[in-house]
């Protein structure tokens, strides 16, 4: 069964976490690494799509992305 994807019409989840990872000054290729490393398949350029907002996000990402940033859901879906 393939993972649930989450799709960003009309939320924002790409911008949101664009703004939080440069409030951690944290870089993307950074960010793709230590995700990387927590064993979850992302490329560089897919983090791109997603922060662009024309890439959805599969849950098991947008958890990962969370812990990395040590944000919320709620910041990530305002």
């Amino acid at each position: 069964m393939a993972e649930q994807k989450i799709k960003q019409d009309e939320i924002r989840i790409g911008e949101n976490i664009r703004q939080a990872r440069r409030e951690k000054g944290i870089g993307q290729t950074e960010l793709v690494r230590l995700l990387q490393l927590r064993g979850i398949p992302i490329t560089r350029e897919s983090l791109v799509k997603i922060e662009r907002g024309i890439q959805h996000i599969q849950a098991s990402q947008l958890r990962a992305i969370k812990e990395e940033l040590d944000c919320t859901y709620e910041q990530l879906f305002k």
